[in-house]
């Protein structure tokens, strides 16, 4: 019956994509900047990247037997929050302000006004269906982060009627308040340049709150050795993720300009200095520099850089880098003499990582940080920090109950032990890999 039902609202949604009629854009500055344009472009597509190299990354950190699961849990994010963004996702967070609290979802509902001229107010150089688009990305990516907190114990369905509720309730909101012109925290001056609190704070305390309410595996409460399926794969997620990163960054400064340089700089500079320190630090303590570490470190610094990319110089990004690294390092080693089971460290390196970023761009930012005498911009960005914690925190915890009492959120003892690969997709890693190989070759392969 519950399948059922999602059939029908995925034809629903065609039906009222036939049934809308398309408007003419509401707003209409400008002509277009050709070189804008053609920078936006690209960075969307490098920020579209990110989600597939997420994939990888947390595929990599899970046992063989949640390969599979762990790699489509970032993928399907791709299929629903895009077609969710063209709907409402869009209108709630960059529609007509409802008192700088949220969008009116008839504002470009269903795409309806967002057309290919400029928008004086959102995109005042490119068209506004690109920056649609460039925000669509971000969108995408923040549900994707938290599957690592409930990685290899979740419900297929629960976890996309989650990620539904999350992007209208959680997301949106925060979009809302931080990028719209009449968001109040916007207006209150607060800095996030291409999503700190928006993306990784938000997605690091609704893991926080996933990992609470789905409970500890049973191989986390036998405490089990956790063997990763692949390092090889996570060095690639890696490294796609840090490609994909300077779009998510640079392009956020939403122009061809000198800001997107400094923020481009900054960003591989901080994920340098934090992907050293955090095996530096693993090395004082005593552990072998390992990849594994090497890779959380560099995302890390780039999770960090995020809401300062385009306030800080590049000498300041090193120091970002290497201080969240450590911090963010301790927070996981805090996580593991407790009975959090936060399956791939997503709150002490999403979470974290995005508070001390936040702190930092209140802290350095140019000529309106605390180093530069201005109380006020750091100030308002410990209140925002507090507000969007505890928004995040609470509203992620009641998503995650009214989901439970609507599908199981949890799959079965037996399930989690056959692994979510085969249990909740019918695949498997090796399934997949003899499949590929010709006819007659089963037989050596086995």
């Amino acid at each position: 019956m519950k399948t059922r039902i999602a059939f029908a609202a995925l034809l629903g949604a065609a039906g009222l994509g036939l049934a809308v009629s398309p408007a003419a854009q509401v707003k209409q500055g400008g002509p277009a900047n050709a070189g804008d344009t053609a920078w936006m472009l690209t960075a969307t597509a490098l920020v579209l990247l990110m989600t597939p190299g997420l994939s990888f990354f947390y595929g990599g950190m899970v046992r063989l037997k949640n390969v599979v699961s762990t790699l489509l849990q970032s993928f399907i994010a791709m299929a629903v929050v895009s077609l969710l963004w063209v709907g409402i996702g869009f209108s709630l967070c960059f529609g007509d302000s409802l008192g700088g609290l949220l969008g009116n979802p008839r504002t470009f509902f269903f795409f309806s006004g967002v057309g290919l001229e400029t928008h004086p107010d959102l995109s005042p150089t490119v068209p506004l269906m690109l920056f649609a688009l460039f925000q669509l990305k971000f969108a995408i990516i923040t549900p994707a982060l938290i599957t690592g907190a409930f990685a290899e114990r979740i419900r297929f369905g629960a976890y996309l009627l989650f990620m539904v509720l999350f992007s209208v309730f959680i997301y949106a909101p925060l979009a809302h308040w931080t990028w719209h012109p009449e968001g109040f925290l916007r207006k209150w001056g607060v800095l996030d340049f291409a999503g700190g609190s928006v993306v990784h704070m938000s997605a690091g305390f609704a893991a926080l709150a996933g990992a609470l309410v789905l409970g500890r595996r049973k191989t986390h409460q036998e405490n089990s050795t956790h063997t990763p399926a692949n390092v090889p794969y996570v060095m690639l997620g890696t490294g796609m993720l840090w490609f994909g990163w300077f779009g998510f960054n640079a392009g956020s400064a939403l122009s061809a300009s000198g800001q997107a340089v400094l923020a481009f700089a900054t960003t591989n500079t901080a994920s340098a200095a934090a992907m050293l320190g955090w095996m530096a630090f693993d090395w004082v303590r005593g552990r072998k520099p390992g990849a594994m570490g090497a890779c959380v470190g560099a995302v890390v610094g780039l999770v960090a850089v995020t809401p300062a990319a385009g306030f800080i110089t590049v000498g300041q990004s090193i120091a970002l880098g290497l201080v969240a690294s450590v911090i963010s390092n301790l927070a996981v080693s805090f996580k593991m003499k407790t009975r959090l089971d936060d399956t791939l460290d997503v709150f002490p390196c999403h979470g974290v990582g995005g508070m001390v970023g936040l702190l930092a761009t209140g802290l350095l930012a140019k000529d309106v940080g605390l180093i530069y005498g201005q109380t006020r911009t750091f100030l308002f960005h410990l209140l925002a920090l507090v507000i969007v914690s505890a928004f995040t925190f609470l509203g992620s915890l009641l998503l995650y109950k009214v989901v439970g009492l609507l599908v199981p959120l949890r799959v079965t003892e037996e399930q989690e032990h056959e692994g979510l690969d085969r249990s909740q997709h019918a695949e498997t890693v090796g399934e997949s890999a003899l499949s590929a190989l010709p006819s007659s070759a089963p037989a050596a392969a086995s």
